[in-house]
């Protein structure tokens, strides 16, 4: 039985759905930009859910993962496929983090309940990324969308070797 190859972040992600400087008083607004950022994706059946998914998902425990990342997510028939969007913020964003760090980097993860595994398998990518304090400084300095493409795709091609 062949492995299905989980997509890089890098490849899952497009600059229409990253946000750099997002302007977000608090982690609900944060998280309403970051949804709205997937408006017209051709996976999302309707916003409205999974909106309300990921605010289920964020009732239950925060998704303020260390170190100064959100990892708001939730699994969803409102997608069909796995989607991601990446925000930078302008300024640091409570989010009710482990570590009690604001955060700066934001990427959401939305999927339907199939996509488990690649869920949590993108997730731990984006974790072990931002382990590294010089990608995180990059990625928050990160003047457009495609440099936190950039920025990412060589994070994770760094993950690799």
């Amino acid at each position: 039985m062949p492995t299905t190859r989980t997509p890089t972040l890098a490849q899952l992600l497009v600059p229409a759905r990253i946000r750099v400087g997002l302007r977000a008083p608090d982690k609900a607004t944060a998280i309403d930009a970051l949804v709205h950022l997937l408006a017209g994706h051709e996976a999302i059946r309707n916003l409205d859910d999974v909106r309300a998914a990921v605010r289920e998902r964020e009732e239950k425990m925060s998704t303020g993962v260390g170190k100064g990342l959100g990892l708001p997510h939730a699994k969803t028939p409102a997608a069909t496929d796995t989607v991601l969007a990446f925000a930078t913020t302008d300024t640091p964003v409570n989010f009710e983090a482990v570590d009690d760090v604001p955060v700066r980097l934001l990427l959401l993860v939305v999927g339907p309940d199939e996509h488990k595994s690649e869920h949590i398998r993108i997730l731990g990518r984006i974790s072990r990324l931002v382990s590294h304090e010089a990608l995180r400084d990059r990625l928050v300095a990160a003047d457009t969308p495609q440099e936190i493409l950039d920025i990412l795709r060589d994070g994770e091609q760094a993950l690799r070797t």
